[in-house]
């Protein structure tokens, strides 16, 4: 048996390399995409009649899927804007709904939707659990955020932004909470879902807060102090912040707002922390402050080396 020529063994080398990518770019978006849908209108009646949504609102919905969600909506307020990804469930959804006018429906990724840059709007939508650190990050970082959220999302993740009286506070609640109240509004059952996730869910509340708990010029400088004060990997938060307040700020602090000298990050509450940014402001000279400046997009930069490394390992399955 003769050689296979060589021109035939790159084409078929070009085939097999095309096929993996295919599959590998179907299962990324596989997992990017998939979602648990509600089973009931009742439930979701029920759901909404829980929220702040009135005949006034306008409400976004992310990822409407069959629309179960979309319709009751539509009952409740006075337009409903419904942002799907899926092609072929946006074309069902426009057949479906087509001759109702409170509805629009928009084609596209919502992390890449542009949110509205003025006038009151609200959300409610149930949302593929692995996406929710990303839309939880687009609402509540809009230029002009939406008045009330309310999302359905894995307990776990419901707890880490909304952390105290449900949980400890984490990085992510106390950056949310100078500017937004979180609340976890109802619990749900797994059954309530098609396909049934192997996880818990409940529907958070995400409402901007009439007042700001920190001044908008001082708001980036919040951030960093916080994002500092959780990455420095240290046992105790006065070890993570040793290079910022002396031994005998820090221990005046613990007694001032009754922690732990030994405490972590995640014991303190809004409110201490509140006690700490105000003292670093206060009494910090500036040369220790500026050991905090920028943390915020330190920790980015990391994240997305990170996120770079997660997708480049997902291409390369065959």
């Amino acid at each position: 048996m003769g050689l296979r020529p060589l021109k035939n063994i790159k084409k078929r080398n070009k085939r097999i390399k095309n096929n993996k990518t295919w599959r590998a770019k179907k299962m990324y978006r596989k997992i990017t995409h998939s979602q648990n849908f509600l089973k009931s209108s009742k439930l979701v009646n029920r759901l909404i009649s829980k929220s702040s949504i009135n005949s006034k609102d306008v409400v976004y919905e992310i990822g409407p899927g069959k629309g179960i969600i979309t319709q009751e909506l539509a009952k409740k307020c006075s337009q409903v804007v419904a942002i799907e990804a899926d092609k072929k469930l946006y074309l069902k959804l426009c057949q479906k709904f087509g001759s109702n006018n409170k509805i629009k429906f928009i084609l596209g990724d919502f992390l890449k939707f542009e949110l509205p840059g003025k006038g009151v709007y609200k959300i409610f939508s149930n949302i593929p659990f692995n996406l929710t650190a990303d839309i939880v990050k687009k609402l509540t970082q809009a230029k002009n955020p939406p008045k009330d959220t309310y999302l359905i999302v894995q307990r776990e993740a419901a707890l880490k932004f909304a952390g105290q009286p449900y949980y400890k506070e984490s990085q992510y609640s106390l950056l949310l909470k100078p500017l937004f109240e979180l609340k976890i509004v109802a619990k749900l059952k797994r059954t309530d879902f098609r396909p049934q996730p192997e996880v818990n869910a409940v529907l958070l509340e995400i409402k901007k807060g009439e007042k700001p708990l920190v001044e908008q010029n001082q708001l980036q400088l919040y951030r960093d102090f916080v994002i500092y004060g959780f990455n420095q990997w240290k046992p105790t938060l006065k070890e993570s912040l040793r290079k910022i307040f002396t031994g005998i700020q820090f221990n005046r602090l613990s007694n001032d707002l009754n922690f732990s000298r030994t405490a972590k990050p995640t014991d303190l509450n809004i409110d201490q922390w509140l006690g700490l940014f105000k003292l670093f402001t206060e009494k910090v000279p500036e040369d220790k402050q500026r050991l905090i400046f920028g943390a915020e997009k330190r920790l980015q930069r990391h994240q997305s080396k990170l996120q770079k490394v997660h997708r480049t390992r997902i291409k390369k399955q065959p």
